[in-house]
């Protein structure tokens, strides 16, 4: 029997299968607003038998966005729209997943389809943004404003906000998004953290922040239901944010409630070398899961069924997140069911004509 598509049970709830939908940012809303892209992108997935369904990352705060166009979750305005799409991703038998973030130095950017690089300027509509340090992710990006520690008060309570928002919005799944260079990831690494107080310098220091947010929200989550922390595993550069540390933080989160890491790597310095290929994520993945002693994701280039079921076999993870090739087939899961031999997945009834080929064709198979 296939690991990767039986029922995954995390607290009081599970899965349909191990395959995850990764976080895509879309850069498709208004006011972070949701919208009928957000509903038919999401929606489409959890139709293609997904077992959870993320949204992608939803900034807590306006200044947060990585772009003016990101998805947010930062006033009350913003629950309806997401309730209509819960809705959907929950009647198609998925749950529904929420990563909450903050871009940190690495908001108020363009679209990067419009091919341009670099921030937005105020005069543009863009705004400067924060970060632990005034550093700059790279030339052609705002040194940010260094954050005081009144103001990382307000975001760990924004952080706080958002989920309790995420809850009314019919979210079964919340992940805080400490990974990608974006504003907890940039307190963690030495790269882009220079402080000199309570929130910099040594590793205690650096780590306060995600333990402050991770807590904070657990809190008001509900004892039923998992917490997420997405992390980067390695900033892939010297005297960077690396595994070593990876491991100990999440032994740290463990402590507090979180069910599962969310393990990829990289997004803090431009300069990094990152030797991709198949499965290039797995092992540090791997090497929390059985340092730390918890549930892990992974996700990075995995692109086939059997691919997919080898890493749930040798332990190096246990749940699956796709992004990249969930994009290029929405059905993925129910391909993998039939090229695994599960005969589990349940084409939906609509669909169930055109995936039966020894069916004979109907006239009203002829009518479109």
């Amino acid at each position: 029997m296939s690991l990767l598509l039986e029922p995954y049970t995390l607290r009081q709830l599970t899965l349909l299968n191990r395959i995850a939908v990764s976080p895509m940012c879309q850069y498709s809303s208004v006011d972070g607003l949701a919208n009928d892209w957000h509903l038919v992108h999401l929606g489409s997935r959890a139709i293609g038998g997904a077992g959870l369904v993320f949204t992608e990352a939803t900034a807590v705060t306006a200044d947060g966005r990585i772009t003016a166009q990101d998805l947010g979750l930062w006033n009350d305005e913003q629950i309806e729209p997401l309730q209509r799409i819960t809705r959907f991703i929950t009647a198609q038998g998925a749950v529904a997943g929420i990563q909450l973030a903050h871009a940190g130095r690495k908001a108020s950017t363009w679209r990067p389809w419009l091919g341009t690089h670099g921030s937005v300027k105020p005069a543009d509509g863009g705004w400067v943004p924060v970060g632990p340090s005034s550093i700059a992710y790279d030339p052609e990006h705002t040194k940010p404003k260094q954050l005081e520690e009144s103001e990382i008060a307000d975001i760990v309570q924004a952080f706080v906000d958002a989920a309790k928002r995420a809850l009314i919005a019919g979210f079964k799944v919340v992940e805080v998004h400490a990974a990608h260079g974006y504003l907890l990831h940039q307190f963690l690494s030495p790269l882009s953290n220079q402080r000199r107080d309570q929130y910099g310098g040594s590793f205690e220091n650096r780590i306060r922040l995600v333990l402050q947010v991770t807590e904070a929200v657990r809190a008001v989550w509900p004892e039923e239901l998992p917490l997420f922390v997405r992390v980067s595993a390695t900033d892939w550069v010297e005297d960077g944010w690396n595994p070593d540390e990876t491991v100990e933080l999440a032994r740290r989160l463990k402590s507090l409630g979180v069910d599962l890491i969310d393990v990829s790597s990289g997004g803090t310095a431009v300069n990094a070398e990152i030797p991709t290929g198949p499965g290039y994520q797995t092992r540090f993945a791997e090497r929390v899961r059985k340092e730390a002693g918890l549930a892990t994701g992974t996700v990075g280039m995995i692109t086939e069924p059997a691919q997919a079921e080898h890493i749930l076999r040798t332990c190096q993870a246990d749940i699956i997140f796709l992004a990249r090739e969930l994009l290029r087939d929405p059905y993925w899961p129910l391909h993998a069911d039939d090229d695994l031999g599960g005969h589990k997945a349940v084409w939906p009834a609509q669909y169930q004509r055109a995936t039966h080929r020894e069916q004979p064709i109907h006239e009203s198979d002829l009518r479109d």
